[in-house]
């Protein structure tokens, strides 16, 4: 059975090595291509691919989770049968969660191999999940209930200066130490926590329970 695709990545480049290298693969057919979240949703629901492989990170517009999630809004509503596997290079905590509570079948880092890749599309054609390694063991690690991380007084108080949405600076003023110290505690934050964006941060913290 031939498997029908729908890449959304927002890189050209990208894009076009993906095309070249699903169409070595005689049982995959790549239906579009897409630039970004809104133009995935919009496709996916006009083509009705198999599977939308789906980049996390799109620039501007939503997301990669979000536009997920309303792919598979619509698969239940309208009763189509398209699968989301994700294929990007973010495996923080935060952004596995958000894939897979928005819906994605299977979650794919860039660096498997191609026939990884292959293997991967039919299984979420079926409906199968699949995930990398290192993906897995977080998952598995999580369900395990691995211990949260501990955070010390200071470091609970820049990141809920940071859940506020306030920059180095205005932290840096609301609690009277210095920027340089600032990004200390921001590295040490984003370590305990598995992350390297600010927003990974904020959204880990919620999740975990970190915030008071």
């Amino acid at each position: 059975m031939t498997v029908r695709i729908l890449l959304c990545d927002d890189h050209a480049v990208v894009r076009a090595g993906l095309l070249a290298l699903l169409g070595s693969a005689p049982d995959i057919e790549v239906v579009g291509e897409a630039g970004s979240g809104e133009e995935a949703v919009a496709m996916a629901a006009k083509l009705k691919p198999d599977v939308v492989l789906m980049d996390l990170q799109l620039g501007s517009g939503i997301d990669g989770a979000e536009a997920t999630r309303r792919i598979t809004a619509a698969r239940r509503t309208r009763g189509t049968r398209v699968h989301v596997l994700v294929l990007t290079t973010y495996d923080t905590d935060a952004d596995v969660t958000r894939a897979i509570e928005a819906g994605a079948t299977g979650y794919l880092l860039k660096a498997e191999r191609p026939e990884e890749l292959f293997a991967a599309i039919h299984s979420a054609a079926q409906g199968r999940t699949t995930l990398s390694p290192p993906v897995a063991s977080r998952v598995m690690d999580r369900m395990r209930g691995a211990a949260r991380p501990t955070l010390t007084d200071r470091e609970q108080d820049i990141l809920g200066q940071l859940a506020r949405g306030l920059g180095n600076r205005e932290i840096a003023r609301a609690l009277f130490i210095s920027e340089a110290t600032v990004k200390t505690h921001l590295g040490r934050i984003y370590a305990k926590l598995g992350v390297d964006t600010r927003a990974g941060a904020v959204a880990v913290a919620k999740e975990q329970r970190l915030l008071p």
